[in-house]
């Protein structure tokens, strides 16, 4: 008797691995976000760093043309470990770098990071990004809203500004 229950327990896990194995997921797959309404990102790059291991940094322009301020709250690149907004300032004769927790998007204005200013700073970059490929950046908003965009990528040093 013993050995029949644990034959039938057998049977009934394979056919439940089997009928697990050909069914479906139901879960429905989500559509990326889209931008806020009147929010534009143009000019992305990214400069890859002269040395494996060292962080990059993606420079862009952000546009509001709604009525609206915005507000960027986090950042993260394709791939990378970690991503975060950064600015560099002047004080007292010393170039400094800090993180900026939010990044304002007043109404009407344009945002620039570029070199010597607001960027990304990104850490632990996947291998095989070469100059020449694209790699996806998504900012998100302080409301959930998010906006995804390319950005070129750079070999170390190259300014890539739009012409």
């Amino acid at each position: 008797m013993r050995k029949a229950f644990i034959a039938s327990l057998g049977g009934i896990a394979l056919v439940m691995g089997l009928a697990a194995c050909s069914s479906e997921s139901e879960a429905p797959v989500e559509a990326a976000p889209e931008a806020p309404e009147g929010i534009t990102v143009t000019d992305g790059r990214m400069n890859l760093p002269a040395a494996a291991g060292n962080p990059s940094a993606v420079y862009f322009t952000i546009t509001n043309d709604s009525a609206e301020d915005k507000m960027l709250r986090a950042v993260s690149v394709q791939g990378a470990e970690n991503a975060m907004f950064h600015e560099t300032s002047e004080w007292s004769g010393q170039v400094d770098m800090q993180e900026l927790l939010q990044v304002a998007v007043p109404a009407g204005e344009s945002v620039v990071f570029e070199p010597g200013g607001k960027h990304v700073m990104v850490f632990g970059l996947p291998e095989g990004l070469e100059p020449g490929g694209e790699v996806e950046v998504t900012l998100s908003f302080v409301r959930g809203d998010k906006v995804t965009f390319p950005a070129r990528l750079l070999a170390p040093g190259d300014t890539g500004a739009a012409n």
